[in-house]
């Protein structure tokens, strides 16, 4: 797939307020800090069509941006970002829940890794939680260039591992790097794949 449109649309607080169309919609979310923005820059060619910034917590939104006039990409609020309010942090859960539970457009939930760090339990706690509702999913390690191939390497398997006690069939798991635009063209076939299967199913 090639991206030769990529266009921001509007952002809220509510999956109610989300554009009424029947457009499928890939949802985007991690931890703070993880790269969702530069990823997200990455595989459009847009460079600052999602902010980026040293600061956690900086997307707070539902961020749709359609993509060759034919789907959505969805920028989500990261979660884990522990200096916020209480009550600002239950606001942002909810949000992100009810998005991802009630939203009937969307198909795939890209989830990112830091591929730097061992699985986190806010991480794994999360994908569980996607994988016990239905909610189909995609595992993004993100920041690949950070390291050597081996660490990257030990970092997936020990994901595998641990999502092993919970999974019978595993999630997918794609590596990336917005530096070196590694998985780009992997990432975006995965959407082609679930695009054209949605079409066949029509």
């Amino acid at each position: 797939m090639e991206i030769t449109k990529a266009a921001f649309v509007v952002s809220n607080s509510d999956y109610r307020k989300c554009p009424d169309t029947k457009l499928p919609e890939y949802a985007f979310i991690g931890r703070s800090n993880v790269g969702k923005s530069s990823l997200i820059n990455m595989l459009t060619g847009v460079k600052g069509l999602a902010k980026t910034s040293g600061q956690p917590g900086k997307t707070q939104l539902i961020n749709h941006f359609l993509i060759n006039g034919q789907w959505y990409l969805v920028d989500l609020p990261g979660y884990g970002y522990a200096r916020t309010s209480k009550t600002s942090r239950e606001k942002w859960q909810k949000m992100i829940v009810d998005y991802i539970l009630k939203r009937q457009q969307l198909v795939n939930v890209f989830v990112l890794v830091d591929s730097r760090i061992p699985p986190q339990k806010i991480d794994v706690d999360f994908i569980n939680f996607l994988g016990q509702n239905g909610v189909p999913l995609t595992i993004v390690f993100t920041k690949i260039d950070k390291q050597k191939q081996r660490e990257v390497s030990a970092t997936v398997n020990t994901y595998q591992r641990t999502l092993a006690e919970a999974w019978e069939d595993l999630p997918e798991m794609l590596m990336t790097s917005s530096v070196t635009r590694y998985g780009r063209d992997r990432l975006l076939d995965r959407i082609d794949e679930i695009n054209r299967t949605l079409q066949n199913n029509d």
